[in-house]
């Protein structure tokens, strides 16, 4: 049986917790004493009601869901969660397009939960600023979000297939990054796949491999950052451990240490994080 650890000290602080992460179904929760904002909803309603009561949340502290992009590990719940708690969705408008379309979204969201958002327009719901940027990826549409709560930055790139000029400048901005570290390239050419598979997941619109994830890591991290967790570790073509690895040797080879500049951990793809309290360095 798995237990899950959680922490509740200060409610008025900004809090955070994965609920899962990977193709299995990704979702993470940020929020305060009075408002929580869920970016992403890929994990079966049941499963995400269940992780949520394990950890004594409730699904009715979600007052707004974030979306990155439409592929079913990222928004496979959203029509059930939102429809039942009257909760709004926000995404950009081809990654609403991209949800009705998908057979994995059933029930389809009710047009009154549906919002708009725009890349690099600021969003402001109750204490949160939030920026959507740009990020490549093979699906209708993908946005990586910076969450500016009171002095504490938040940030979230995943599904990245290659590193933008502008990853860089939020990734300097952040306390506390999540950063996807999805597959080892020598596993993945090495391993079962088709060509075809390996060629999407290695080419410019698939996944960011452990390596390039470490390099950007290395190449703009500041002493504002806390914490770092690799997200969306591949099943068939990483193992947690090497990611770690990898990201914790390019660091040190640029003179960074993980564990005394910033502490860095892995998410897990089906358990739930420990609860996060994320304060300023």
């Amino acid at each position: 049986m798995f237990s899950y650890i959680c922490i509740n000290k200060n409610t008025d602080m900004l809090k955070f917790i994965c609920l899962g992460s990977g193709s299995s179904g990704n979702s993470y929760f940020l929020f305060s004493e009075n408002y929580g904002i869920l970016i992403d909803a890929g994990i079966g309603i049941r499963t995400l009601k269940k992780h949520f009561n394990t950890c004594g949340l409730s699904l009715k502290q979600i007052k707004a869901v974030l979306i990155t992009h439409d592929h079913a590990d990222h928004v496979k719940a959203v029509g059930s969660l939102a429809n039942e708690y009257g909760i709004p969705v926000y995404a950009t408008e081809l990654v609403h397009g991209g949800i009705k379309r998908n057979y994995c979204v059933h029930p389809k969201l009710k047009e009154e939960n549906i919002r708009f958002l725009q890349k690099g327009q600021t969003l402001e719901l109750d204490h949160f600023v939030i920026t959507p940027f740009d990020v490549p990826h093979d699906s209708a549409d993908n946005v990586g979000y910076s969450v500016q709560y009171g002095d504490v930055n938040f940030c979230l790139i995943t599904d990245a297939g290659h590193v933008t000029e502008q990853f860089g400048g939020y990734i300097a901005q952040a306390n506390y990054l999540v950063l996807e570290a999805n597959h080892d390239e020598d596993m993945l050419m090495m391993g079962p796949y088709p060509a075809y598979l390996k060629g999407r997941i290695s080419g410019d619109y698939g996944h960011l491999s452990n390596k390039v994830a470490a390099q950007l890591l290395a190449e703009h991290v500041t002493d504002r950052l806390r914490h770092v967790w690799l997200c969306h570790i591949s099943e068939e073509n990483n193992h947690p451990e090497l990611a770690r690895k990898t990201v914790d040797t390019c660091l040190r080879s640029a003179g960074i240490v993980s564990g005394r500049d910033f502490e860095l951990e892995v998410l897990k793809r089906r358990i739930p994080s420990e609860i996060y309290e994320l304060e300023k360095k």
